[in-house]
C-alpha cells in the first residue's frame, strides 16, 4: 500500500509543471485544513481535442493523487458564447463527453474521485443567472474583454457574449462548489476577475492553479482551428508522424512545441512510471540514446549532439502509443466527430 503523502508533498506535486498558483499560501493552508478538497478544469466544446489536452489531464492526476476531488467541467454554454453554433452545441458535447474520458484513461487516471459536469445543467438555474447578474453590475465591459481577451474569439466587431463567458467562468467556481479551479495561462485574467469579484457577492475567492500552454508544432499556441499547428486525438500514425517531422523545432533552439510537448507530457509520464525516454538512432550515428530526464535531453539538443530528427522520430513514436487506447475508439469518435464538425 502506497504511503500517505504529507502535506508538503503534496504541494510539490500539484506545483510541478505549473506557471503560477494564486496563492501557495492559501493552497498550503488548504492542504493542511481540508482532508478532501475540490477543484475544477473546465472546457468548452470548441474545436477537436488534441495532444495539448494530455497536459490539464497529467495535472488532473496530479490533484486526484494528492487527494482531490476533481469536477471536469463541459461547459457548453460557454462554447455558444464563444461562436458555436447553437443547433450543433448537443453535438460538440457528445463528441467531448466520450473524448475527455479516453485521454484520462489513455494515461491510466484512476477516475474513483472524478465527476463529469455539464454546464448547462446548472447554469440555466435562476439563482445562478441571477449572480450572474449581480456579478456584471460589479464588472465594467473593458474589465470583461480584457479578461476574455486571449479565451473568446472577439473579433472586429466582438459580440456581447464574449463579455459574458468571463462573468460566467467566475460564477462557475461557486455553483461548482470548488475550492480551487485549474486552467492555462489563458485563463489567468478571468480567474483574477473571478478572486476579485466573487467577494462582492459574498462568496470566497479559490485558489487558482495556472499551467503553460503548450506551444503548437507550428507557431505560438496549439490551436483546434490550424490543423498544422496540433495532432487530432484520431490522427493515424502516419500523419502524427508526418505531422511531427513537418513540425517546427531548429537545432540549438529547445523553444518550440516538440521540446513542450516532450516536457511536459511525455517525460512527465514517463517519470512516473520510472521509464525512460529513448532515441534510437543507427550505429554509425552512435547508437540510442537513453534519457531519464528532460533537463539532460534539452542540453543535449542545445549542444547539437541530439538532432532534432531522431528526436521528432522518438517523440512521434511515444505519441504513437500514446493514442493507441484512443483509437480503439476510432469509429465511434469518427461518428460523433462527423456530427459535431461535419
Amino acid at each position: 500500500m502506497a504511503k500517505e503523502l504529507t502535506a508538503e508533498e503534496k504541494f510539490e506535486l500539484i506545483k510541478r509543471n505549473t506557471e503560477e498558483i494564486i496563492t501557495e499560501s492559501e493552497l498550503k493552508e488548504l492542504l493542511k485544513k481540508k482532508k478532501k478538497p475540490v477543484v475544477y478544469w473546465g472546457t468548452a466544446p470548441t474545436g477537436k481535442p488534441h495532444i495539448g489536452y494530455f497536459f490539464p489531464m497529467l495535472k488532473v492526476a496530479d490533484l486526484l493523487k494528492v487527494g482531490f476531488k476533481v469536477k471536469i467541467l463541459l461547459a457548453d454554454l460557454h462554447a455558444a458564447l464563444d461562436n458555436v453554433p447553437w443547433p450543433i452545441l448537443e453535438k460538440r458535447y457528445d463528441y467531448y463527453a466520450k473524448i475527455i474520458p479516453l485521454l484520462l484513461k489513455a494515461i491510466d487516471v484512476d477516475t474513483k474521485n472524478l465527476e463529469f459536469v455539464k454546464g448547462s445543467d446548472f447554469q440555466l438555474k435562476p439563482e445562478y443567472m441571477y449572480d450572474v447578474l449581480q456579478m456584471s453590475s460589479n464588472v465594467s465591459v473593458h474589465d470583461a474583454n480584457k479578461a476574455a481577451s486571449e479565451v473568446v474569439k472577439q473579433g472586429d466587431n466582438p459580440k456581447l457574449s464574449g463579455i459574458i463567458y468571463p462573468i460566467m467562468q467566475a460564477i462557475d467556481e461557486q455553483y461548482l462548489e470548488v475550492d480551487a479551479q485549474l486552467g492555462g495561462t489563458d485563463q489567468r485574467k478571468i480567474m483574477v476577475l473571478a478572486r476579485e469579484n466573487l467577494p462582492k457577492l459574498g462568496y470566497n475567492s479559490r485558489i487558482e492553479i495556472i499551467t503553460p500552454i503548450i506551444p503548437g508544432l507550428i507557431g505560438k499556441k496549439m490551436s483546434s482551428s490550424d490543423e498544422k499547428s496540433k495532432i487530432d486525438l484520431i490522427d493515424n500514425d502516419e500523419t502524427i508522424k508526418k505531422k511531427i517531422v513537418n513540425a517546427e523545432c531548429v537545432a540549438g533552439d529547445p523553444d518550440n512545441g516538440v521540446m513542450a510537448f516532450l516536457k511536459y507530457v511525455i517525460i512527465t509520464i514517463k517519470q512516473d512510471k520510472k521509464e525512460k525516454f529513448v532515441v534510437k538512432r543507427d550505429k554509425k550515428f552512435g547508437g540510442d540514446l537513453v534519457y531519464s530526464n528532460y533537463e539532460s535531453i534539452e542540453k543535449d539538443f542545445v549542444n547539437k549532439s541530439l538532432h532534432p530528427l531522431d528526436l521528432k522520430n522518438a517523440v512521434a513514436e511515444e505519441i504513437v502509443k500514446m493514442l493507441k487506447p484512443i483509437q480503439k475508439e476510432k469509429n465511434i469518435l469518427d461518428k460523433l466527430a462527423k456530427e459535431a464538425y461535419g
